[in-house]
């Protein structure tokens, strides 16, 4: 993907295009990616450097036929067999792969696929992030619901029989603070069973706040573990801090978050280095915190507001089971999600094989749920979208298509006691 920014810059004002475009062409006036800014809370981990050091040295290319015959074969797929899993080399193998992750899924999982709901409640954002629809260039409605128009959106949602929402801000803390955050939080506990979070990386206490007023799990997209190639593509903001983000995770279980989710944007870099730190990232949390849930996700790039062109780099849909189907021999415990980016017939077909959780009734848009559940005309006083989404099927289309598959759509199976 070129460095190229998507946005009307007929609407921008004269001092707003000279500042965007000299981050465009001059790096120097960028801050240091790799260097922390004012409040950002360092914690001592050896977990980066071990997952940078494994990417940083695959090699794929190296990797042969007999490596992964002999990967397929092992009973523990080991970090050198995962590599041979996500080379070249294992894509004339899909199908064996699918196999026996299909084996593992269903020793781990049974047949069932869980199911969840994302629920958008602020798209303000303070970023350069040239591939996001809600980059703070990006000529869009911008929204933020307060908390009689979140309880209405959760009402919607619940209604539908939903037990499980991912609330979701862009990254602002200006307009999305951590107090509205946990005010959103106490609200879905009202109404939902599990209450996931994405949001920007805060510090151990704030997510211990944010656990306090009802969230249950924490996800962040790395989005590339490639830091010169982040560089490129983070150009302003907060999130232009590439080991604040990476070490959100672990910030979050320190701060008695239940589980957290992991994701790289596959499209972004080299998606086999990016899959493979991904999976990394869990491997090594995952022994350091035993107790804690932890899951996937592997979405690919998808058009944006004011460029449709966006398409994820070299990930076709081959590849992308190649990467999920490795995820699931490799890691047969952790849960796996593929998001309404990928089509319904790719999401009923990988339910099968290897992902465990699907989303259903997708808005990315903000406030407009009313509009997706009902039937009715969309609020024009509604934020725009995210991204597109590919999958937009309701809750009850997708749960009656998970049991026309063999499978049992679950809504929740956790118990507060």
């Amino acid at each position: 993907m070129n460095n190229r920014f998507f946005v009307d810059s007929d609407k921008l004002s004269e001092k707003a295009l000279k500042k965007k475009h000299k981050l465009e062409t001059d790096p120097s006036v960028r801050t240091n990616h790799m260097e922390y800014m004012p409040g950002m809370e360092q914690i001592n981990s050896d977990v980066c450097e071990k997952v940078i050091s494994q990417m940083k040295s695959f090699d794929y290319s190296v990797y042969t036929e007999k490596d992964v015959k002999k990967a397929l074969e092992h009973d523990t797929c080991s970090i050198d067999d995962f590599k041979a899993l996500l080379s070249p080399a294992a894509e004339p193998f899909l199908e064996e792969m699918a196999q026996k992750a299909s084996v593992e899924t269903s020793k781990h999982f049974g047949n069932t696929v869980y199911m969840f709901t994302p629920l958008y409640i602020a798209n303000y954002c303070e970023n350069y992030c040239v591939y996001c629809g809600f980059n703070c260039y990006n000529d869009i409605h911008r929204m933020k619901l307060n908390m009689e128009q979140i309880e209405k959106e959760m009402k919607i949602i619940a209604k539908s029989g939903m037990e499980e929402i991912l609330l979701l801000t862009g990254e602002s803390r200006s307009m999305s603070d951590v107090h509205y955050i946990g005010e959103a939080c106490k609200l879905a506990r009202k109404y939902f069973r599990m209450v996931g979070l994405e949001i920007y990386p805060v510090n151990t206490d704030e997510y211990r706040y944010l656990h306090e007023c009802g969230a249950d799990y924490v996800t962040v997209f790395q989005e590339t573990y490639d830091s010169d190639k982040y560089e490129t593509l983070h150009l302003m903001g907060h999130k232009r801090v590439w080991p604040y983000r990476f070490d959100a995770q672990e910030r979050a279980l320190r701060g008695g978050m239940r589980g957290v989710a992991f994701s790289a944007l596959l499209g972004l870099s080299d998606f086999r280095k990016d899959a493979l730190a991904s999976a990394l990232h869990v491997y090594y949390l995952q022994r350091k915190y035993p107790y804690a849930e932890m899951s996937l996700s592997c979405p690919r790039l998808r058009p944006i507001i004011n460029n449709d062109k966006i398409n994820p780099l070299d990930v076709g849909e081959k590849q992308l089971c190649q990467v999920l189907c490795a995820y699931r021999i490799f890691l047969p415990f952790v849960g796996i999600t593929v998001s309404s980016r990928e089509s319904a017939d790719f999401r009923n077909g990988i339910v099968k094989i290897a992902a465990t959780k699907v989303s259903a009734g997708v808005s990315t848009g903000i406030g407009d749920h009313e509009s997706k559940y009902s039937g009715k005309e969309q609020d024009e006083a509604a934020g725009d979208e995210q991204f597109e989404i590919n999958d937009n099927r309701s809750l009850n289309k997708m749960y009656n298509d998970i049991e026309d598959e063999g499978l049992q759509p679950v809504l929740n199976d956790y118990l507060y006691v």
